[in-house]
């Protein structure tokens, strides 16, 4: 089994698992996965994840995300993008460019974001989207998100253009809602793309009909630009494979609390390992 991560540009209208399937018929790799799901009106990068590379997706899902937005301000749709049914309309000819900086800067930090009724989240064993296409509502908790950094690219006419970098759950259409509100207008999101994932941008991704064998990034090559990698010897080695914590002067200092341990020899990683503040401790198997 191949093993290995692959940058896609998804294009719009292709589900997430409609790129994971693709991906797996042309590489002839059964077992995928993905960091970070799209929306299907949305562009952009996607990780896809083969063999024992999959094992390492949530310590993806967890960084932040960068995407630019094209918010059309006037109409709230249902779905709060272009995909849905017009539900509301209100003026906006109030809004300037001026307002629209002051707005989108307010948005920095930490704060509450309720998820949409068409996201892909469990509740009662459910997903939300699939009860929002019965018709049904169900209440939603709020869920602590971060603006990290929000920027005006353009204003003309009623169409918002923005970059905004923000933390793992936020989500885009909600962001744009809610800027809409704050303007004392209504809006919904006209196009999505996310360009980056932490450092990884979506320059370096491919197409799906770009892909091959060829194309696959190694688990170290991807796992070492977010945390620490330790080579260790044939004597640890063994050790790892049986889920063996290790004393602080064990291994070399680290700075970050996850760590990819690899063999020194082969290059090939074997484990991702936490240090709790006294040991190091394995969270996840890597080896083949």
């Amino acid at each position: 089994m191949k093993d290995g991560f692959l940058f896609i540009d998804k294009q719009v209208d292709w589900t997430s698992r409609d790129i994971c399937n693709k991906a797996s018929h042309l590489l002839g790799i059964k077992k995928v996965g993905h960091s970070g799901t799209l929306d299907p009106f949305a562009t952009g990068l996607l990780i896809l994840a083969f063999g024992n590379a999959s094992k390492a997706i949530p310590y993806l899902e967890e960084l932040d995300k960068t995407y630019i937005a094209e918010l059309s301000l006037g109409k709230k749709t249902n779905t709060a993008d272009l995909t849905g049914e017009v539900i509301k309309e209100a003026s906006y000819e109030h809004v300037t460019k001026e307002l629209v900086k002051e707005t989108l800067a307010s948005f920095i930090g930490k704060q509450s974001q309720v998820p949409p009724m068409t996201s892909a989240i469990h509740v009662n064993g459910q997903k939300l989207y699939e009860l929002a296409h019965k018709g049904i509502e169900v209440e939603r908790k709020a869920r602590e998100i971060e603006v990290f950094e929000i920027n005006l690219i353009s204003f003309e006419g009623n169409k918002i253009i923005f970059s905004a970098r923000v933390s793992k759950g936020t989500y885009l259409r909600t962001l744009g809602e809610d800027i809409a509100e704050r303007m004392k207008t209504v809006g919904h999101l006209t196009a999505l793309r996310r360009v980056k994932i932490h450092n990884y941008s979506v320059s370096n991704a491919k197409t799906i009909d770009q892909i091959n064998e060829d194309s696959l990034i190694s688990i170290e090559e991807i796992l070492k630009q977010v945390m620490d990698e330790v080579f260790v010897d044939d004597t640890k080695t063994a050790k790892i494979k049986n889920g063996v914590s290790f004393n602080k002067n064990e291994l070399p200092p680290v700075k970050s609390d996850n760590v990819l341990i690899a063999d020194a020899k082969t290059r090939s990683a074997l484990a991702i390992y936490h240090f709790d503040g006294e040991k190091f401790v394995c969270l996840r198997g890597l080896w083949s």
